[in-house]
């Protein structure tokens, strides 16, 4: 078997009104597709981190650098397929978009080798350890207006998770120090003492702001403190680790192992948080996974973008070993965000109903069992769907 071709589909759609994190609001909703076909007839689907714009740079690497390289090649051989595209790269990014663009192909290789092997991705991966994974729920996004508007957008979506049966709720903030103390005070308010609830930053404050809201947030009984300070800001992640007790988490701005291994080194993180889709696709997360076990540092994974990403999270999340493990350990979860994304709901030809399946499962979601990562998406659809 040979990969005759290499396409990314950028996607794209007008959301009705501006959302946005600590770093910015946008209008566009945007998704980058991988597709790898073969001479057999098979094709492997992966995806790429990174909205707009980046993801038009993203297909520009995949097309035009990435896929004469691969032209004519074993897709079997993914590993030694990594280590050739990272090497060609790597004097020009270690980081960033030319890893991005490794990961989404990296993906696609490891759908097509369980579709050649008739075996599903966490078959590929060892097996998996649980059948199902809890879910939370991912909303409250920043919103452009007066502080007042944004309480209201806590209360409502907080209501809306809690009630549609997700077990623990992420919100974000930004709006300054004091404004988002408050924010989260709403979401604790609204949801009660007893509910898991987290609080994500995106990298907006320095260590010291950062410190006098994660005082706050003790107090609130949050559960993890995401991406409180700049990713490359080491030295801020552990005097944050040292003086708060709320569990910090971060690693979604983070690449490949050699990335990582920073964060492990300086014990940045309590719980680690690697994007599959932005930092080396399949193949070096299972590594990074390995360095963070070595660690005894639980890992989270970041979810971000479309059914594809979130099918091959299902698939991770259901072939991870327990950390410490023992009778009943605490579970990975599943990142799920709650706004409106066709890119979920209508991307496949069989959608993964994850909405559906939380309400009947009590917050649990089925892993896929199709070959490689158990799901197609509706070529026709994305078809009138392509920016």
């Amino acid at each position: 078997m040979k990969i005759t071709a290499i396409k990314s589909h950028v996607l794209s759609y007008k959301l009705d009104n501006e959302i946005g994190y600590s770093q910015a609001y946008y209008d566009q909703r945007s998704v980058h597709l991988v597709e790898v076909s073969t001479d057999e007839g098979l094709t492997g689907w992966g995806e790429c981190f990174g909205p707009g714009n980046i993801a038009k740079a993203n297909k520009a690497i995949i097309e035009m650098v990435i896929q004469p390289m691969l032209l004519g090649r074993n897709p079997i051989e993914r590993e030694v397929i990594w280590h050739e595209i990272y090497n060609n790269l790597r004097d020009h990014g270690q980081k960033g978009m030319p890893i991005q663009a490794l990961s989404g192909v990296d993906i696609a290789l490891w759908d097509l080798a369980g579709k050649i092997t008739n075996q599903p991705l966490h078959a590929l991966i060892g097996g998996k350890f649980r059948d199902q994974v809890p879910v939370y729920g991912y909303g409250m996004m920043l919103h452009p207006g007066k502080l007042a508007n944004q309480l209201g957008v806590i209360r409502n979506e907080a209501a809306a998770i809690q009630e549609a049966g997700y077990l623990a709720a992420k919100m974000k903030v930004g709006l300054g120090v004091k404004n988002d103390i408050q924010l989260v005070q709403e979401l604790r308010k609204t949801v009660g003492k007893d509910y898991q609830i987290m609080v994500d930053a995106n990298h907006c404050y320095s260590v010291g702001d950062a410190l006098y809201v994660g005082h706050a947030l003790d107090e609130l009984d949050v559960y993890w403190f995401e991406e409180p300070v700049a990713p490359e800001d080491y030295n801020g992640y552990r005097r944050l680790r040292n003086q708060i007790k709320t569990n910090i988490a971060g690693g979604e701005a983070e690449f490949t192992r050699w990335g990582w291994r920073h964060l492990f080194d300086n014990d940045c993180v309590d719980i680690a948080q690697p994007e599959v889709c932005s930092m080396g696709g399949i193949s070096e997360y299972l590594k990074v996974l390995s360095m963070a076990h070595t660690n005894f540092v639980p890992v989270v994974n970041h979810v971000w973008g479309s059914a594809l990403s979130i099918a091959t999270n299902l698939h991770l999340l259901a072939a991870m070993p327990p950390v410490p493990g023992g009778l009943f350990p605490r579970e990975p979860m599943l990142e799920f965000d709650t706004t409106k994304n066709l890119f979920v709901d209508d991307l496949l030809v069989e959608p993964l109903d994850i909405e559906i399946q939380i309400s009947k499962n009590k917050g649990f979601v089925k892993i896929p069992d199709g070959p490689g990562l158990g799901v197609e998406p509706n070529l026709e659809w994305i078809r009138s769907f392509r920016g």
